[in-house]
């Protein structure tokens, strides 16, 4: 027979705490997509490089960041470098593996954005004097981040969701953390996951409409 008694009030109780875990959560994420759209940019480089050495490596992060699960990047970051003594807190190691995927699937993104530009933009200006890094920078890169604006939303949401992953590694300040703590401390455990879920789901629909806003400028011709 259900016995369960709901006590939502110890959920609510501690919702202050949850929403400062949630700060973190917020802050993790922004700071893998920065540091995400940065790499990818990196990794967009070197593919039109010409180098077989820096096409390989950024092929390589790509593979790698497609194809493995992103729990393994974060164990990775986490409890694989510490075999060659490279120790990382469970914050660093959660942002680098969320950078790491994030840069892999952003270049991509990044990867078909340029292909829908017309190479004849890139001819235009080399014309007009610009040397083609100039003419990446000022010509290709706007217009690539722009084309690629959706699926880096996209992507933002999805860091949001990782951030979960950090409890893994022993991440217990971030939402999940701290509710897992609660949870431990209370066994309220559907009260406080139930809440810790509808914190997730403003989260992600906030950015979702931010994005919205920021698209109706951005493709508004």
């Amino acid at each position: 027979m259900f016995s369960y008694k709901f006590q939502w009030n110890q959920a609510f109780a501690r919702l202050p705490q949850m929403l400062d875990g949630a700060l973190i959560t917020m802050q993790i994420a922004i700071l893998s997509m920065v540091l995400g759209i940065l790499l990818a940019i990196v990794l967009t480089v070197f593919r039109r490089s010409g180098s077989r050495v820096l096409s390989g490596i950024a092929t390589s992060w790509v593979e790698i960041a497609r194809n493995t699960p992103a729990l393994f990047q974060i164990y990775m970051a986490h409890f694989g470098v510490a075999t060659f003594g490279i120790h990382f807190n469970p914050f660093t190691s959660l942002l680098i593996g969320i950078t790491f995927n994030n840069a892999g699937y952003l270049a991509e993104n990044f990867r078909g954005a340029l292909k829908a530009i017309p190479e004849t933009q890139t001819r235009a200006g080399r014309s007009l004097g610009m040397t083609s890094n100039q003419a990446f920078g000022y010509i290709m890169l706007p217009q690539m981040l722009r084309i690629a604006f959706l699926p880096m939303t996209n992507q933002m949401v999805w860091a949001i969701l990782m951030t979960s992953l950090g409890v893994t590694v022993g991440m217990s300040t971030d939402l999940y953390g701290v509710t897992q703590a609660l949870n431990a401390l209370t066994f309220r455990t559907f009260e406080l996951f139930a809440l810790a879920g509808v914190v997730f789901y403003v989260i992600v629909k906030l950015i979702q409409f931010a994005a919205r806003l920021i698209a109706m400028r951005l493709f508004r011709y």
